[in-house]
């Protein structure tokens, strides 16, 4: 039986990820105020934003209907379960985390703690528009 050969791997890195929210404006509040990400741009006809920090880009798209949606469902749904955020460091991530539980509209699923094993440290939101988030730190990297 003869193998496949492997093809090249013709991509590099995440261009962006593109989240639905149920807010446009306070999911950008918190990706802009909270996590002081940069605004790059935006498309009001659409609606959308943009936003980065740096290294990571969003696209953040308004639900047509803010009261008539789907809630995401991690069990249920298929796509995207969460967005995972790297932290420098394990005192940026309990910094992090203490800023975020205050912030309007914010659900924590857990605060940070060893995921499996360790020793990688993260934690789980949804941020106000509905998106599940982890910020996670690793000493390995």
């Amino acid at each position: 039986m003869s193998e496949k050969p492997t093809p090249p791997i013709l991509t590099h890195g995440i261009d962006h990820v593109g989240l639905t929210v149920t807010d446009l404006q306070q999911s950008v509040a918190f990706f802009v105020e909270c996590l002081g990400w940069n605004l790059l741009g935006g498309k009001p006809g659409y609606p959308a934003a943009f936003v980065g920090d740096g290294q990571t880009r969003v696209t953040l798209w308004q639900v047509a209907s803010s009261t008539d949606f789907v809630a995401f469902d991690r069990h249920r749904n298929v796509g995207l379960h969460h967005l995972a955020l790297r932290v420098s460091s394990l005192e940026n991530l309990h910094a992090l985390h203490r800023r975020i539980a205050s912030w309007p509209g914010i659900i924590v699923e857990f605060p940070p703690e060893p995921s499996g094993g360790g020793p990688k440290i993260h934690s789980m939101i949804r941020e106000p528009g509905g998106c599940r988030i982890e910020f996670a730190w690793d000493p390995r990297t």
